[in-house]
């Protein structure tokens, strides 16, 4: 089939979209001040020409789950931006360090065929014996899926199963010359607990060598031990020159240094530049001299160098007098009398008692060691800790300098370690889920989607009874889920993990009692509770709900968990789950606020009947007649327009009223879930975190459309969070949280609040039981419009 027969029917992706992103990078790595961001710049345009010469010459159909025809869906590509695949693999690529010492060891293997060879390797005697031994310790890391295939191998063969054995090898060994099936070696077991961690020590130990030192408190280091110095000098020699007493300020009865009549400076004392003593040339040459060889050294500071600073100007002077004193007049005279007097009456006289405590003063605030300095430090300290995991404590390695550290890297004894350096070490301590969230470690959903298989790994292992089996799998169902996703069309599903043929091979070896199931069921309670608890104004991410579609597997438990899709790739469709998860939403919210205030008919939704089979592939019929009744309801309630069928804008207006009508996976965590009982007591803070939320993002200031945009959708997402949780509360609970929204809103600025008031107004008569109809004045909060959004008020023509 020719690219263009797949883009007619709807399977491969535009290739414009990898052109933008190359211009983009390109852009960047041309034009960033950071060399290390414009280096990554260069190699997301490298992979972005991969993707888009893949596209046009046929080699990637962008939108399939095979993205490469020649390759098994269970082979890990590599996935960039927007889920498009480069058309490398994970596995492939040039030979790893652990692998040319694997290959140092073993019997020499013709040029270019090394991973064949090593592959190959593990299927002898001796190789199988040293896979053996990986799977009895448990050191071993499996980085990518692909290096668990023959662990497996081993213990099947291990254990009586030699027929599944030749099944995977059947299999992989097409694919040996190309991909490792082999694992990395490790010091030490992989950790199955429920402590966690954001990243790995030797992750923390890179971003500890990134830290730069803050530019502004080295030019003010620069300044205090080498200009400040050098301009006293300066203030001293032409003091030597002052006739009578030294020029000071007067400041008048109210401390006025400058007088409003004149708007002068009231300057009281001597003259400068009136005698000379013997040898005041020699001195000022010499102090000159020093200053020229100080800014060639030192450019840090820009104070010497700017025209209009008393530095430059005094400098300047200075050096008129030493090569022809008459050539000062007398406005350059009292210029240089009113730069003295203002310096000491603000810091005293060269050598004055002021002058030596404001000069040590100084000294004290720039003698403390740099934080770039004291981080190197606490690199040295993480190199000794087990680089490919988290930290168990982190009090040793933040604790102050030591003597030995201080003479081995010229720091001050005692000197403590800063917050910033504190902060970044965090991310590789190891703690529960809960305390990472309370500590701040993780910030957002995506976040913890990113950590919680670390977790969930170890609990899904405990289905098998081998303690081997147990700790296999957990690391190939970690490494699984990093796994990037796909950009997937004509309602694809991503690639599960039981598809890859050696997990297949040893699922069949999975107990399955009760309870494994509890223990599925009570984590995904527990996760999701987290989630909503710390992030209430915040939609579950994708990769978050691919943990909660396995954990509700595993709990043997019907919810339809859907995902968010993109209005870019949205061809008026739903899969399956999505009537199921609006059914289930029917039940959960009829009667309540969230019906009333989105004017939802809970009777039609639970009587939505199932999709009708699609018509074939390659033709347009369903979109003007959708199979799909729930996809003909979104539409009919997001009242688009019609003729624009290809518009984000429009799509997005229907793929939000597929979220309003399932409450995107509310319902199903509160009901049968019972996610209700459990969160009863946070409900009402987590309304007001949310309204909270809202106000505060609604009022950022940004000049660009698209921001707008964006800010628009995720506060209508969290709106919608909101009145979910709001449909929870008691009748008088609920009241309390409608008056204190009115007062908050109250307190915001007159323009936002009266942007803002017609959602508040519609949320109050949805709690009043009457309909949005009733009132000019309220209006359902939605992010998407193929207008322009009334919350942005009448178009201005700088609009």
């Amino acid at each position: 089939m020719s690219r263009d027969e797949k883009r007619e029917e709807g399977r491969d992706a535009n290739p414009g979209y990898a052109a933008f992103q190359i211009a983009r990078a390109l852009a960047t790595s041309e034009s960033h001040g950071d060399p290390a961001t414009r280096e990554r710049a260069r190699e997301k345009v490298n992979k972005w020409v991969g993707v888009l010469e893949g596209m046009l010459a046929g080699r990637l159909i962008i939108g399939s789950r095979q993205p490469m025809a020649s390759v098994p869906v269970w082979a890990t590509p590599e996935v960039v931006t927007g889920g498009f695949a480069t058309g490398e693999l994970q596995a492939a690529g040039p030979l790893q360090d652990h692998e040319l010492e694997l290959a140092a060891r073993v019997a020499q293997s013709p040029v270019g065929a090394e991973r064949q060879h090593l592959n190959s390797y593990f299927l002898t005697e001796p190789g199988l014996a040293e896979l053996t031994e990986r799977l009895r310790s448990g050191c071993y890391e499996i980085r990518v899926p692909e290096e668990g295939a023959l662990l497996v191998v081993a213990w099947l063969a291990a254990n009586g199963h030699a027929d599944e054995a030749r099944e995977i090898i059947d299999t992989a060994s097409p694919h040996f010359p190309a991909l490792r099936f082999y694992p990395v070696p490790a010091q030490r077991p992989a950790n199955f607990s429920a402590r966690i961690y954001l990243e790995s020590v030797a992750s923390v130990m890179e971003r500890l060598r990134r830290f730069r030192p803050n530019p502004h408190l080295l030019a003010e280091r620069e300044a205090i031990q080498v200009w400040k110095p050098l301009y006293e000098q300066i203030v001293g020699l032409f003091l030597e020159t002052v006739r009578g007493e030294v020029p000071v300020i007067a400041p008048d009865d109210e401390g006025r240094w400058v007088l409003p009549e004149t708007r002068r400076f009231r300057v009281g004392g001597g003259w400068p530049c009136q005698n000379y003593p013997v040898g005041w040339s020699e001195r000022a040459k010499t102090v000159s001299a020093a200053i020229e060889r100080a800014r060639a050294t030192h450019k840090l500071c820009g104070k010497p160098g700017r025209a209009n600073d008393s530095f430059a100007r005094l400098h300047s002077y200075l050096n008129r007098c030493v090569e022809d004193a008459a050539s000062l007049n007398e406005r350059d005279v009292g210029m240089i009398r009113l730069i003295l007097a203002r310096h000491i009456t603000r810091r005293g006289a060269p050598g004055s008692r002021k002058s030596e405590d404001i000069r040590l003063h100084h000294l004290a605030q720039v003698a403390s060691p740099l934080h770039h300095h004291l981080a190197n430090a606490v690199r040295d300290r993480l190199a000794t800790q087990p680089q490919d995991t988290g930290l168990d404590d982190a009090d040793a390695v933040l604790q102050a300098v030591t003597e030995n550290e201080a003479g081995r890297l010229n720091l001050p004894a005692g000197s403590t370690i800063p917050p910033s350096v504190g902060r970044k070490v965090a991310r590789c301590l190891c703690d529960t889920a809960d305390a990472l969230v309370a500590r701040g470690t993780i910030t957002s959903g995506e976040t913890l989607a990113r950590v919680i298989p670390q977790f969930t790994s170890g609990l899904r292992a405990q289905a098998f009874d081998d303690l081997q089996l147990r700790n296999l799998y957990g690391s190939i169902y970690r490494a699984f889920r990093r796994r990037r996703p796909l950009l997937l069309l004509n309602l694809d599903k991503q690639v599960r993990l039981e598809e890859l043929p050696w997990v297949a091979a040893i699922d069949r070896y999975r107990r399955k009692d009760l309870s494994a199931r509890d223990l599925s069921r009570q984590t995904l309670a527990d996760v999701a509770a987290l989630a909503l608890r710390a992030f209430p104004q915040a939609i579950l991410p994708n990769k978050l709900l691919q943990e909660f579609v396995t954990l509700a597997k595993g709990g043997e438990l019907d919810l339809p968990f859907v995902e968010e899709l993109a209005a870019d790739i949205f061809m008026d469709d739903f899969s399956p789950k999505f009537t199921h998860a609006a059914k289930q939403a029917g039940t959960v919210i009829e009667g309540t606020l969230y019906a009333r205030y989105y004017g939802v008919d809970c009777a039609a939704l639970r009587g939505l009947p199932e999709a009708r089979p699609e018509p074939p592939r390659g033709t347009w019929f369903r979109r003007e007649t959708p199979a799909n009744p729930f996809a003909a309801l979104c539409i009919r309630r997001a009242d688009a327009d019609e003729s624009k069928r290809w518009d984000a804008a429009r799509n997005g207006m229907v793929i939000e009223q597929a979220q309003i009508l399932t409450t995107h996976n509310l319902a199903s965590l509160f009901g049968p879930l019972g996610l209700g009982e459990t969160l009863r007591s946070n409900l009402r803070d987590m309304s007001e975190r949310c309204f909270r939320w809202i106000c505060r993002r609604q009022q950022v200031k940004s000049d660009k459309w698209h921001a707008k945009l964006i800010m628009l959708k995720q506060t209508a997402y969290a709106w919608r969070q909101m009145v979910f949780y709001a449909s929870l509360l008691t009748p008088e609970e609920r009241q309390g949280f409608i008056v204190w929204a009115e007062d908050h809103l109250h307190e915001q600025p007159a323009d936002f609040r009266a942007r803002f008031a017609p959602a508040l107004h519609g949320l109050v008569l949805a709690h009043q039981g009457r309909s949005l109809d009733e009132s000019t004045d309220a209006r359902r909060f939605l992010g998407w419009t193929q207008k322009r959004h009334w919350m942005f008020g009448a178009e201005t023509s700088s609009a």
